[in-house]
């Protein structure tokens, strides 16, 4: 019952737009400006840097903040049997999957969300240390190419290809990990990142054309969003 209701707040959470509530606060309807998405991308192009920031890292506390609150209800993993550990990642990941869930489909905007990044971000980094660890990799990667290609969705697509990569690496290398008890990880570690890419079509349709605008060094001037 508790898991239950953790599944369900994590959704109701995950469905809240800060960045649509963050631009009305200003006057401005985020869904018509820029791409009209609701995410950090969009509210930089309408408001600037700072209110990005503040969207970006509200969106990565409503990956977080549910998984935190599921670790603190459940014993240490290595305190349980190998079916329990199984049983167990399976519901801290229905628990975050219902965050980015709500993000992507939220409730309250009859189910026309975000891409998901940043709360799969806060996902990760609530899933030590499994999901922590890749999600280290993936932030680098993604600070790597926006460098060198200033392209946010470029990056975040190489991030998400980048994170279950490094788990099977993590995986195979990390005395203790084994695939036998991990696999329910690797599953969502390639599923989630799949539905971000899949978000993201029509930017990888932009970036194949040549047309997918690039942040510049001063002035978020994107098509591309989180």
């Amino acid at each position: 019952m508790r898991f239950i209701i953790l599944i369900i707040g994590s959704y109701l959470l995950g469905s809240i737009p800060f960045g649509l509530l963050i631009a009305k606060a200003h006057g401005k309807d985020l869904r018509s400006i820029g791409s009209g998405n609701i995410g950090a991308t969009n509210v930089s192009r309408a408001l600037g840097r700072k209110w990005a920031y503040l969207c970006f890292g509200l969106d990565v506390l409503k990956g977080l903040l549910p998984m935190l609150a599921t670790l603190s209800l459940t014993r240490p993993l290595s305190t349980q049997s190998p079916t329990e550990r199984v049983v167990l990642l399976w519901l801290w990941l229905a628990v975050g999957c219902a965050a980015i869930l709500g993000h992507i489909f939220p409730i309250y905007l009859r189910l026309k969300g975000g891409k998901g990044v940043a709360t799969s971000f806060g996902v990760a980094l609530g899933l030590w240390p499994y999901y922590t660890i890749c999600a280290s990799f993936a932030v680098a990667v993604w600070a790597v190419v926006v460098l060198i290609w200033r392209y946010v969705s470029l990056a975040s697509i190489a991030a998400s290809v980048t994170f279950p990569l490094v788990l099977i690496l993590a995986i195979i290398l990390t005395p203790g990990w084994d695939f036998v008890n991990l696999w329910p990880l690797l599953i969502a570690a390639t599923a989630i990142p799949l539905m971000v890419i899949v978000r993201h079509r029509e930017n990888i349709k932009r970036l194949i054309a040549g047309t997918e605008s690039k942040i510049s060094k001063d002035k978020t001037k994107t098509n591309q969003q989180q």
